[in-house]
C-alpha cells in the first residue's frame, strides 16, 4: 500500500482505522487508486494520534479491535469539536442489527460490512465525501453571512443613528423653521426610528439563532424590575400603569440571564406599543406549579384576531393591530421570545380570550432553578 503524504492541495484525505494489516492494504490500495491521500492507523490509539496531527476529511473505522475499539474511538472524536464534523463510516465483519445501531448511535454515519464489495465501499465514500464538501461550504457561507450582515447592521445602526440625531436638532427648532421644514423632519425622524427599531430586531433575531446560553438561577420578580425600569419612560410618555403582582416568595427560574432580558423587553415593549394612552399593562408572577415557574404579561390593547394567532409567533408576521402612538413594529419580536424561551426549555403561549376582558395575555412557563447553584 502507498500512503499519500500530507498536501496542501483539495485531495480528500481518509483515515483507514483497523488492526489487521491485510485490510489495511486492501482498502488502502482501492483508495489511493482512486486519487484519495489514505492516512492508514492500526489501532484506536494510534488513530487518535495521527488525528492529532492531521484533519482527515473522512474516517473509516472497525469496529472490533482490541486495546480501544472503534465505538470508543468514534465518542472520544465526537466529543473533540475540532473533529466532530468528520464523518465516520464503520467497517466490520459482524452484521449484527444492535451492533450497527449502536455504531450509528455513537456518531457514526455508515456502516459497511466486510467482506466489502469495493464499488459498494467507494459509492459510500464519495458519497459521504460529497456530503461533508457540502456541509462545509454551507457552514462557510453561514459564517459569511454572519458577518456581511453584523457589518452592515452595525453600520447602518450608526449611520441612522446620526441621522436622527440630526433630525432631532432640526424638529427642536421647529418654531424657527417653516412649516414644510418641519414636518420633513419629524417624518425623518419617524423614519430614522422605524429602521432603527428594525435592525435592532433583527440582530436580536440573528442573536437568538446563535446565542450560547448559559443558564443561570435567577429571581423572576428581579429581572422584571429590572426590565419595567427600562421601559418606565416610554409607558410614562403614553400615561399607562406598569403593575406588578408577586406570588409570596416566587421560587427561582432556571435561564439565561440575556436571553430572559430579550423575552421580558419584546413582551413590553409590545404591551406599551399597542396600549391605548391612560391604560395598565400587569406582570405577574403566580405560584410556581410542577417543574416549572410562570410569569404573565398582560396589557388593555385590541387583542389578537383569530387569523393573528395562527401566525402569531412567525417572523416578520404583519398583525391586524397597529401602534397606538405611531410606534415602530417589525413583525420579528414574538418570534424571537419564542426562540429564546424554547431556547431555555421553557414554552410561551397567549391565553385565549374569556370574553370579559380585552387586550392580550402572554404566558411564559420556564423552568425552576436547579438545587445547589
Amino acid at each position: 500500500m502507498t500512503t499519500q503524504p500530507p498536501s496542501a492541495d483539495s485531495t480528500p484525505s481518509i483515515l483507514i482505522v483497523d488492526d489487521q494489516a491485510q485490510n489495511l492494504q486492501v482498502v488502502g490500495t482501492v483508495l489511493t487508486m482512486m486519487g484519495y491521500a489514505v492516512i492508514p492507523a492500526s489501532s484506536g490509539e494510534q488513530a487518535l494520534r495521527r488525528l492529532a496531527a492531521r484533519t482527515p476529511d473522512l474516517i473509516l473505522l472497525d469496529v472490533v479491535m482490541p486495546g480501544q475499539d472503534g465505538l470508543s474511538v468514534c465518542r472520544e472524536i465526537h466529543e473533540n469539536p475540532d473533529w466532530r464534523d468528520i464523518p465516520i463510516i464503520f467497517l466490520s465483519a459482524a452484521d449484527d442489527k444492535d451492533l450497527i445501531v449502536e455504531a450509528l448511535e455513537a456518531g457514526g454515519v455508515d456502516y459497511v460490512t466486510k467482506p466489502f464489495n469495493k464499488a459498494e465501499l467507494l459509492s459510500r465514500v464519495r458519497t459521504h465525501l460529497a456530503l461533508k464538501e457540502a456541509r462545509d461550504h454551507l457552514r462557510a457561507l453561514a459564517k459569511d453571512k454572519d458577518e456581511l450582515l453584523g457589518i452592515l447592521a452595525h453600520d447602518l445602526q450608526n449611520h441612522l443613528t446620526g441621522m436622527r440625531m440630526s433630525a432631532d436638532l432640526l424638529a427642536d427648532r421647529g418654531a424657527t423653521l417653516p412649516e414644510r421644514s418641519r414636518v420633513l423632519a419629524e417624518n425623518i425622524v419617524q423614519s430614522t426610528d422605524r429602521m432603527l427599531a428594525f435592525v435592532r430586531e433583527f440582530l436580536a433575531n440573528q442573536s437568538a439563532e446563535r446565542l450560547a446560553l448559559s443558564p443561570l438561577n435567577l429571581s423572576l420578580p428581579d429581572e422584571i424590575e429590572s426590565a419595567l425600569a427600562r421601559h418606565r419612560e416610554a409607558a410614562a410618555a403614553k400615561h399607562l400603569t406598569l403593575a406588578t403582582e408577586f406570588s409570596a416568595d416566587p421560587p427561582a427560574v432556571r435561564a439565561d440571564a440575556v436571553a430572559l432580558a430579550h423575552v421580558l423587553d419584546n413582551l413590553i415593549s409590545n404591551a406599551i406599543k399597542f396600549c391605548p394612552p391612560h391604560a395598565a399593562i400587569a406582570l405577574r408572577v403566580p405560584e410556581a406549579t410542577g417543574a416549572y415557574v410562570t410569569f404573565v404579561v398582560a396589557d388593555e390593547g385590541p387583542g389578537f384576531t383569530p387569523e393573528d394567532r395562527e401566525k402569531l409567533f412567525h417572523r416578520y408576521s404583519r398583525l391586524s393591530a397597529r401602534p397606538t402612538a405611531g410606534e415602530p413594529s417589525t413583525g420579528l419580536g414574538l418570534s424571537i421570545v419564542k426562540r429564546f424561551v424554547e431556547g431555555m426549555r421553557g414554552h410561551v403561549t397567549l391565553d385565549e380570550p374569556d370574553g370579559t376582558t380585552t387586550g392580550a395575555s402572554f404566558r411564559v412557563r420556564l423552568p425552576l432553578a436547579s438545587a445547589g447553584d
